[in-house]
């Protein structure tokens, strides 16, 4: 199993979320999040000041996917994410070692 945790522009989360679930993805996890990458933020006129935000808002999209499923979820995420501009996001993969459904003390894939 693997864990995928994409950082998307917040606007972008509904076609994500609709293109996960067209790929099969029943669950998955949403957090709002602030961050910044190469682009280091921008600056902003507020009231005829000019200030610099640091921290951009994304989302962070977290599934765990079984290993065969996995090429197909990046670029779900991929094809509805992109913009084409700067800040699009990125995703990080990793390996999950177990997982336990706690109800039932189900472990491993059928926990998906």
């Amino acid at each position: 199993m693997k864990k995928i945790e994409a950082y998307i522009k917040p606007f972008k989360l509904d076609e994500v979320k609709e293109a996960l679930m067209e790929v099969g993805i029943g669950g998955m996890s949403v957090i709002e999040v602030k961050g910044f990458g190469r682009q280091r933020g921008h600056k902003e006129l507020y009231r005829g000041s000019e200030y610099k935000v640091d921290f951009l808002p994304k989302i962070r999209i977290e599934v765990v996917a079984k290993d065969e499923d996995v090429e197909r979820v990046v670029k779900a995420i991929i094809a509805s994410a992109r913009t084409g501009q700067i800040g699009d996001g990125k995703i990080f993969i990793s390996n999950v070692e177990d997982a336990i459904r706690v109800r039932t003390g189900e472990s491993g894939e059928e926990v998906l």
